[in-house]
């Protein structure tokens, strides 16, 4: 947590002249975009393993019609192809997997007292009116909804809102898209059930901002907002 509580700090610096009592907060969002630039060859290759499997559906469906009776060779056959194809059926998932450590830095580091056995610095940090170590629950008992601390959160939900929605229809098109399962079953067992789910996870953001502290909230509107840009990007 201190190297990344001095990177925060020292981002926060060099973004002052710009954004003045908030630039720790705009640091935040740096670092945040730094984080998912370094994990984009991971949504490339995610975004190269739906168009590859979108290519071998022909081949995928000519294994269904050969091992019609028998659904587990077809499942077997359907991983083979696509090992053989370089093309992993869980790609998808690890850009946000793997982002999850820095998202749980932040959330102890905006919830700590003491970093490294001295005071935290930077929950002193504000954005406008609302402090970074601060929660939603803090906003509406000072303030309440419509209070300083309060409108900073409601803008933050109308964001979070509009980039979930965005998610969301992007999940549910490519789920339409994407053909049943080979064998009337999951090549890849709980997958199905997961990729259903999916779509819907992206308005689970909203529970997220509303108990975490506001730093880890902006990392979480600042990757989601990226994903979205990302994928219209990656989709084309």
């Amino acid at each position: 947590m201190s190297l990344v509580s001095h990177l925060v700090e020292q981002l926060a610096h060099l973004l002052t002249p710009l954004f003045h009592a908030s630039a720790a907060a705009a640091a935040i969002v740096l670092f945040t975009a730094l984080v998912r630039l370094l994990l984009h060859p991971l949504s490339r290759a995610a975004a190269r393993g739906r168009r590859v499997r979108a290519a071998l559906q022909p081949r995928v469906a000519a294994l269904r019609a050969k091992h019609a009776g028998d659904p587990q060779r077809l499942k077997q056959a359907v991983l083979d192809l696509h090992a053989e194809e370089k093309v992993s059926p869980l790609s998808g998932l690890l850009p946000g997997l793997l982002q999850l450590p820095a998202f749980f830095v932040l959330y102890h580091l905006f919830s700590s007292s003491t970093i490294g056995g001295e005071s935290n610095g930077l929950l002193s940090h504000r954005l406008l009116a609302a402090p970074l170590g601060g929660r939603w629950s803090d906003a509406l008992a000072d303030g309440g909804v419509f209070g300083p601390a309060g409108l900073v959160y409601a803008a933050v939900f109308v964001l979070v809102a509009a980039v979930a929605a965005v998610n969301y229809r992007r999940a549910r098109r490519t789920m339409a898209e994407q053909p049943a399962p080979a064998g009337g079953g999951d090549a890849v067992p709980g997958l199905g059930a997961a990729t259903r789910v999916m779509p819907f996870l992206s308005f689970f953001t909203l529970v997220t901002v509303a108990v975490v502290p506001l730093a880890a909230a902006l990392y979480v509107v600042t990757s989601t907002a990226w994903s979205a840009a990302e994928q219209a990007l990656l989709s084309r």
